[in-house]
């Protein structure tokens, strides 16, 4: 018996379900991305509170989208003000997610920390485009928070080296919560997917938060390979992950294997997760070791995307709504639960998605027929590259290939 097996958690399958590889990589991509769009839309009016506030603003558990938690007066309403948060608009998770779409249709190959300073950091200060929460067309750079900033700072005003530029920078989540494209684009393939996001992450982030962005994206790879389910996804991530993200996603799924409703996950993936979460009880006044580096420590919002995800057994809707409904950064966790159960190939509602794309007037569509073409461009420079080194090593004297 493996480690992960020990723990109740699958080794990946060798042969892929039916009902599985049924899901093309267009589908796929299309789930992964259309689904965290919706998760973000769905989390960003709760984002902050913890689920009893949640529940008496609401009458109840949230099962939709529902309206800014201040109502009318959003635009002036402290600490909100002015985003208009809720009614099925997206947030800065995927403002950055089609960001670095656009940065992956422009580079055409696989990309790395200088691709950001080139590229991403350009797009945010220079291209206008409309912002939902806003509701006017602005700078991507002026809805983007302090952290994600930094990017525009330390490369584009202090000329940082790309591959450190996120050493110093407020450890979070902002580098993980759109690296779902990368995972994508290495789709199959969880350890290429964490490479990559590591590398590009390394211009954002540092410590833990650098490393959920890389087991996130190779989460979302384990997510798009036939036969894969919430166990193999979560066996991926734990083959991969270090220090504190490693013992935190261990520590939450143990917990949520025990259970199938989201109701009663809540508080028992809060207090496993508590123990690696520098935030503290209340999220919105964080302690003093909130956001340090540390190798004790992870992210909140990964092992709860990722224990969500085992509780809903991979649907969709449930694992969504179960992260937007645990409150504090949900529109985070949600994106990530919605990137991982669309990548499974569980459908994301229509009329959600209509909702969301009509409300924050974005085509949730294009960036995944985009990111389809740029993954398949990328895999036939991969064989090029591969069967080049192949005849390389051979003609050194090396053992030739048998398959």
């Amino acid at each position: 018996m493996t480690p992960k097996e020990s723990k109740g958690l699958k080794e990946p399958e060798n042969d892929p379900a039916p009902h599985a590889a049924a899901h093309t990589l267009d589908e796929r991509i299309t789930g992964a991305l259309v689904g965290a769009a919706v998760g973000d839309a769905l989390g960003g009016p709760v984002e902050g509170y913890d689920p009893d506030r949640i529940a008496e603003r609401h009458g109840g558990r949230i099962h939709g989208f529902v309206g800014p938690w201040d109502g009318d007066a959003w635009r002036t309403a402290r600490p909100i003000a002015p985003y208009h948060k809720g009614d099925g608009h997206v947030t800065d998770d995927t403002l950055m997610t089609h960001a670095l779409i656009r940065v992956y249709a422009r580079v055409r190959d696989h990309l790395d920390a200088y691709a950001v300073a080139e590229h991403l950091v350009p797009d945010l200060m220079t291209n206008p485009r409309w912002i939902p929460e806003l509701e006017a067309e602005a700078l991507p750079l002026h809805r983007l928070f302090l952290a994600e900033k930094w990017l525009v700072a330390r490369l584009a005003y202090g000329h940082a080296d790309p591959r450190e530029a996120g050493v110093g920078n407020i450890v979070n989540c902002g580098a993980a919560m759109y690296m779902a494209p990368v995972g994508l684009v290495n789709a199959a393939d969880p350890a290429a997917a964490y490479a990559e996001a590591l590398d590009v992450a390394g211009a954002h982030q540092s410590s833990y938060g650098r490393e959920a962005a890389g087991v996130l994206a190779a989460a979302v790879a384990a997510a798009a390979t036939p036969g894969a389910t919430p166990d193999s996804v979560v066996a991926a991530c734990l083959s991969l992950a270090k220090d504190g993200t490693r013992e935190a996603i261990e520590k939450v799924c143990e917990v949520a294997v025990r259970h199938r409703d989201f109701e009663s996950a809540l508080r028992p993936l809060r207090a496993a997760v508590a123990p690696y979460d520098t935030v503290g009880p209340d999220y919105r006044a964080p302690s003093l070791a909130a956001r340090r580096p540390s190798r004790l420590h992870a992210i909140e919002e990964l092992p709860v995307a990722l224990g969500m995800l085992l509780v809903s057994g991979g649907d969709y809707r449930h694992a969504v709504l179960g992260a937007v409904n645990y409150g504090r950064d949900c529109d985070s966790i949600a994106t990530m639960a919605g990137a991982l159960a669309g990548a499974l190939g569980s459908p994301v509602p229509e009329d959600w998605a209509k909702t969301v794309a009509e409300a924050s007037r974005l085509d949730l569509w294009e960036p995944a027929r985009t990111l389809g073409e740029v993954a398949r461009e990328v895999f036939r420079r991969d064989v090029r590259r591969r069967r080049a080194h192949e005849r390389a090593f051979t003609a050194l004297g090396g053992a030739a290939c048998s398959d």
